[in-house]
C-alpha cells in the first residue's frame, strides 16, 4: 500500500516538472545543473523610450458663448421680452456671416426670483427670469471684435457675452508634424541609450500613441451689456496660439 502511495506521489511530482518545462523554449541538464530557458515578457525585452512632439498653431475658429437674460414680474413678459431679444441678436450673427449651423443653443431657463420678506418671514416671489444662452462658432477670427460689438448693440441691456474662446478647427496637419517630432525624439533617446549600453539597436517591435489636442480655450466675463454704451472703438480679441502634443512609447529591439 505504501509502495502504491509513494509511485502517486513521484507521478504527481514528474507532472508538474513536465509542465514546467513545457513553458520553457528548452531545457538543458550540464555537470549535474538543470538551466532552464524561458520566454521572456515582451514588455521586459528590448529597450523602452518615451518621445514627444510638440508643434505650436495659430487658433483659426472662435467660438463665442453668448445669450439674452430678461427680468420681468410675470413669466409671459419676461418670455416675450427675451425672445424679442434674441431674435434681434440671432439677426446680427446671420448678418455678420455666420451661418445657422454654427449657432446652437446651449442653455435656456425660467426661474422666480424671490426677496426675504421681514413682515411675513418668508421669501415672496417679486418676479422672474428667462435666460437663453447661445454658442456661435466663428470661423473668421479676424470678425470677433465686430461681432461682439454687433450682438451687444442688438440685445441691449439684455446682452450677456460669457465668455470667447479659442481652437484649431483642423488639427489634423498639426499632429501628424508632432506626430514626427516625438517619432525622431523617440529614436534619438534609443539610440543614445543603445550606444551608452554597448548594444545594436534593432527595429521597433511596438508603437503607441497619445495625443493632446487642447479644446476652446475660454476666457469668461468677457462682456456685459447693462447700461454700456456702443463703442466707436471696434472690441480687440487676440486669438494667441496653442499647443498641439503627441506622445509616443515604442519598444525597440536589440539587434543580435
Amino acid at each position: 500500500m505504501k509502495n502504491k502511495i509513494w509511485f502517486l506521489l513521484f507521478g504527481v511530482v514528474l507532472l508538474v516538472g513536465v509542465v514546467a518545462l513545457a513553458g520553457c523554449d528548452s531545457a538543458e541538464i550540464a555537470g549535474g545543473t538543470l538551466e532552464l530557458k524561458g520566454n521572456l515578457n515582451n514588455q521586459q525585452e528590448g529597450i523602452w523610450v518615451n518621445g514627444e512632439g510638440k508643434v505650436t498653431a495659430v487658433p483659426d475658429v472662435a467660438i463665442l458663448s453668448l445669450g439674452i437674460e430678461a427680468q420681468e414680474t410675470t413669466v409671459a413678459v419676461a418670455q416675450a421680452s427675451a425672445a424679442a431679444a434674441m431674435d434681434t441678436v440671432m439677426k446680427a450673427l446671420k448678418d455678420k456671416g455666420i451661418a445657422d449651423k454654427d449657432i446652437q443653443t446651449q442653455y435656456f431657463n425660467i426661474q422666480r426670483v424671490t426677496r426675504w420678506d421681514n413682515d411675513k418671514q418668508q421669501e415672496v416671489v417679486i418676479g422672474y427670469r428667462v435666460t437663453n444662452t447661445v454658442t456661435a462658432k466663428i470661423r473668421d477670427v479676424a470678425k470677433s471684435g465686430s461681432i461682439i460689438d454687433a450682438v451687444v448693440v442688438a440685445g441691449g441691456d439684455l446682452t450677456r457675452v460669457n465668455s470667447i474662446g479659442f481652437q484649431v478647427d483642423n488639427p489634423a496637419p498639426f499632429q501628424e508634424q508632432a506626430r514626427d517630432k516625438a517619432v525622431a525624439n523617440a529614436a534619438d533617446k534609443a539610440k543614445k541609450l543603445a550606444d551608452a549600453a554597448g548594444v545594436k539597436l534593432g527595429k521597433p517591435v511596438y508603437i503607441t500613441e497619445s495625443s493632446f489636442v487642447p479644446g476652446p480655450i475660454f476666457r469668461a466675463d468677457l462682456a456685459k451689456a447693462e447700461g454700456a454704451p456702443v463703442l466707436a472703438v471696434e472690441t480687440p480679441i487676440s486669438p494667441g496660439e496653442t499647443e498641439i502634443t503627441v506622445n509616443v512609447q515604442i519598444n525597440y529591439a536589440i539587434a543580435d
